[in-house]
């Protein structure tokens, strides 16, 4: 729907955009600062996964490391459902008192992860716990996003919407950042065997003073003037749920933000931020200080492009601006990891080309090795092998033997025979013979590795840091160019009766789940092939996708009324 040049959108005097009130600048800056806060709290658990598995976890590294990677998607699962309950509350009763509820749930469930012994303490019941933790976490969250969006984009006058929603944008990154200087401060601060001992608890307590000032600042703030017009006209929606979901042209409105816009532009920010920051630390072996300080620097440097492309948006439109970055990300993935192994370990890279692993085994004793509980152990020779390796961050390639037989890992021109292993009685763990074995095959299989030239951590004087910045600024770099200009989008598609629980829903899907499951699913795929690099046809795959779907069936909405209420 396309707005007048009068005064429809309830903004703009002979055409030009009124300008903001003191007031209006005031309300906007203390929604974007407490929703900094609140991303603070959430990232916290994606910085301090590695961490966070040793703690609460119990399993091998690997396993750990992947079931804490699950209890951080438990929390972008639920937030569809923080969205609709959130959603609903804010367009039924208004956009601040929601607000207030999101930034408690969220502030107090970080404090108490702080607090919360860890699974040598009280055993099973720490990971249950945890998870809680995370998922109320995941609601508050889906309840925060599109509140903030709507709440800026309806204080913004016409042909500035793009820029204004662009700081909440720069609220997620900002968030992640913040996350990441703090937990720097603490790790500098203390020996790395404290850190992990109990000094990561720190940045979850602090977060209750973060607490204490959003909740000062939100309590400032004055309610949206598009709820405010539409409740004094008593067009409030008595049922936005149905609206927004029951009515097919709204619902169809729904589905299209999601596999045209918000599926992609998801992918492409997990996979710059978070992917990036596990691939250096998981895969190229980086020490977790200096993955998180080059992350930090070039996020520092993208984020003012948040701005930048909200503002262009608002120019141009901004559908071809995520599209394009969806386009151009799918695009370069390849070879900016490919370069990211080349400039962070490159004595890794050197070993993958002139030293091929093989795993020559019987594919039927090959098996996908997801294991949520970090209970199961897998006992045939492959799946042994495989496993040793992918520990290792060695690539590897498999190779059909016959039928029953012993799997084999060729490095080079040297090989090392696995073994089938014989499980205890109840099943869990491989008995005392096995044990053993496998403790003399990880030690085959690391010094053959090791004379192959895979290192077991990357040399910090052989990593090029300015061009692991340079890499990962263009990794973020596509993040503003998707996120940036997505919430002004978003706001535009909806009418404002219910405009927070539509848009709200396949924000938090498209980043929930699309996004949320990214670093889970990439590292499962990694380690079901061999290759280190096999994870990124995750985010090709549904950038791809967005960007078809988008360029064929979503409008542009920058000139669209946002004070219309149907």
């Amino acid at each position: 729907m396309a707005i007048s040049s009068g005064t429809a959108d309830g903004r703009s005097v002979g055409g030009k955009a009124a300008p903001m009130t003191k007031e209006e600048k005031k309300v906007i800056f203390a929604s974007s600062l407490g929703t900094v806060f609140e991303w603070y709290d959430f990232y916290l658990y994606g910085s301090l996964a590695s961490i966070i598995a040793k703690q609460f976890f119990k399993g091998d590294p690997t396993t750990s490391f992947i079931f804490a990677l699950l209890a951080f998607a438990a929390g972008f699962i639920v937030r569809p459902f923080g969205a609709i309950v959130f959603g609903r509350l804010g367009d039924m009763i208004g956009r601040k008192y929601t607000f207030l509820v999101t930034i408690l749930i969220m502030g107090l469930s970080t404090f108490i992860v702080g607090l919360l012994p860890n699974y040598d303490s009280i055993g099973a019941a720490a990971p249950i716990i945890l998870v809680t933790l995370r998922l109320l976490q995941g609601l508050a969250l889906g309840g925060e996003y599109g509140g903030a969006a709507t709440y800026v984009a309806e204080h913004a006058p016409h042909g500035k919407r793009g820029m204004f929603t662009a700081w909440i944008q720069t609220t997620a990154t900002l968030g992640f950042f913040l996350s990441l200087l703090v937990i720097l401060a603490c790790r500098t601060a203390m020996p790395l065997e404290e850190f992990e001992a109990w000094g990561w608890r720190i940045p979850f307590l602090v977060s209750v003073a973060l607490l204490g000032i959003s909740v000062w600042i939100r309590l400032s703030m004055n309610e949206s003037p598009a709820f405010a017009k539409m409740k004094a006209e008593g067009k409030t929606s008595k049922a936005p749920l149905s609206e927004a979901f029951g009515q097919w042209k709204n619902l169809k409105i729904v589905i299209l933000a999601l596999v045209g816009l918000t599926m992609g532009q998801a992918v492409v920010w997990y996979t710059g931020q978070f992917y990036a920051l596990f691939f250096m630390i998981q895969t190229l072996k980086m020490d977790i200080a200096t993955a998180n300080i080059l992350i930090a620097i070039a996020l520092a440097l993208a984020t003012p492009f948040f701005i930048f492309f909200g503002s262009l948006s608002d120019k141009i439109g901004r559908k071809w601006i995520i599209l394009g970055g969806c386009l151009i990300a799918a695009a370069t993935y390849f070879p900016l990891f490919g370069a990211l192994t080349h400039y962070g370990n490159p004595a890794l890279e050197a070993a993958i080309k002139n030293s091929p692993v093989v795993v020559v085994a019987d594919p039927a004793s090959c098996h996908f090795q997801f294991n949520a509980t970090g209970e199961k152990k897998f006992p045939s020779s492959c799946d042994i092998a495989t496993s040793m390796l992918s520990k290792a961050s060695v690539a590897y390639t498999r190779q059909d033997a016959p039928a029953g037989s012993v799997a084999v890992i060729k490095v080079g021109d040297k090989e090392v025979q696995s073994f089938n292993a014989s499980m205890t009685a109840d099943g869990l763990n491989f008995d005392a013979d096995s044990k053993k074995k496998e403790g003399e095959l990880k030690k085959a299989v690391g010094d053959t590795v090791k004379a192959a030239g895979y290192p077991a951590k990357a040399d910090p004087a052989q990593i090029n840091k300015p061009m692991m910045v340079l890499i990962l600024w263009i990794l973020v770099l596509y993040v503003t160019m998707v996120y940036g200009p997505i919430a002004a989008m978003l706001v535009e598609l909806f009418p404002t009766r219910i405009r927070y629980t539509s848009m709200s829903l396949p924000y938090h899907i498209g980043n929930g789940w699309f996004g949320g499951l990214l670093p889970t699913t990439a590292f499962a795929l990694v380690a079901f092939k061999g290759d280190i690099y096999y994870g990124l046809w995750y985010p090709i795959v549904i950038a791809l996708a967005t960007l078809v779907i988008g360029a064929l069936f979503v409008g542009e909405t920058k000139d669209n009324n946002i004070y219309a209420h149907d």
